[in-house]
């Protein structure tokens, strides 16, 4: 028997499944140049004024 006022349960999301494959045989987020300041175009003169704007004052 239930309650007049009682609130009904509201449905809950599923819980993640734990996965046991090989973890070796996905490439981990280090592998990849994303996130790494690389650019996906290349233009050679942009490439230049990176390299001169972003080297390193002891190696004028």
């Amino acid at each position: 028997m239930s309650e007049a006022g009682a609130p009904t349960p509201e449905p809950r999301e599923p819980k993640a499944a734990l996965v046991f494959d090989d973890p070796l045989s996905r490439p981990s987020e280090d592998d990849t140049d994303r996130g790494w300041g690389e650019r996906p175009t290349g233009d050679s003169a942009a490439d230049l004024a990176r390299f001169l704007d972003e080297k390193p004052p002891h190696h004028i």
